[in-house]
């Protein structure tokens, strides 16, 4: 009975909300929108945006709407933030999982308590994946707050679809948000495998987010042609289907399925590595 309240997921969270990097994280998550609405309001856009092409400047794209109301500002901040700042987030939270205990000389104190080991690894991997889902919402829901106060409570613009009112604006970016958390499984699984694998933390934050850019550029070469589809990365642009009248959900499925599956496959390899390994610090 006492193995199985071992590690409880309530005390795994707290301990996890208390550390400075998921601070860090919050700030960087707000900070993005006050920053780029702070840009706009106070920086030299008018003289920028003369030309067209720029932030805010009417043109019927994502950034051009940008300024439209709040739920346009929301969506380009998502646009923004999920090549990059959501990846090193969603790395961090999942490689720094293990790899922390090993590097702070607690995984075994951990393992002795006793914590099984798979029940470790679970626990673990849903506080990670919670604190990336709850990133998304966090960015989505201050940059709507952030826009709302600087531009307006206009309704949801597309390029595509015209405008949606507030309620389907809302379905429409709750679709997105979760769409762009499954596409970034699949760096979340690489990051959790590399976890287990090294004591090392930073390594295996870095080695997720590396091996994702270099996914990135081979989906950018064009001579590689169909070979391209088998990447995940490929799909990770797909969302923009959610923005048309009719959702088009044939991208965002193939990137669900391939996010889903090589998530499941470096899930399985960690827990099969971790059953094991040799636990020395």
């Amino acid at each position: 009975m006492k193995t199985k309240k071992a590690l409880p997921f309530r005390v795994e969270l707290i301990r996890q909300l208390k550390r400075k990097r998921t601070l860090i994280a919050l700030i960087l998550l707000i900070a993005l929108p006050l920053i780029v609405v702070t840009a706009v309001k106070f920086g030299p856009s008018s003289d920028s945006n003369n030309g067209g092409g720029g932030f805010g400047d009417g043109d019927l794209d994502l950034v051009g709407l940008a300024t439209s109301g709040g739920w346009n500002f929301a969506l380009t901040m998502m646009f923004f933030a999920s090549g990059f700042l959501l990846l090193i987030l969603v790395a961090m939270f999942a490689g720094d999982t293990v790899a922390s205990e090993a590097s702070w000389s607690t995984l075994r104190y951990l393992l002795i308590a006793p914590v099984p080991r798979r029940r470790l690894l679970t626990i673990k991997l849903a506080v990670a994946l919670l604190l990336s889902f709850v990133s998304i919402v966090v960015l989505v829901g201050f940059s709507y707050l952030v826009g709302l106060v600087a531009f307006g409570s206009g309704n949801l613009a597309t390029p595509t679809a015209g405008v949606f009112s507030n309620s389907e604006a809302l379905w429409r970016m709750s679709i997105i948000s979760v769409y762009i958390f499954i596409t970034l499984l699949f760096a979340a699984g690489i990051a959790f495998l590399l976890s287990v694998l090294t004591d090392v933390p930073l390594g295996a934050v870095g080695g997720a987010v590396v091996i994702v850019i270099v996914c990135n550029i081979l989906d950018a070469i064009d001579a590689l042609g169909d070979l391209r589809q088998w990447l995940p990365t490929d799909y990770g642009s797909a969302w923009i289907g959610a923005l048309n009248r009719e959702i088009d959900w044939t991208g965002m499925s193939r990137g669900v399925a391939y996010s889903v599956v090589s998530f499941i496959i470096f899930i399985t390899i960690a827990y099969w590595r971790f059953d094991r390994k040799d636990i020395t610090s």
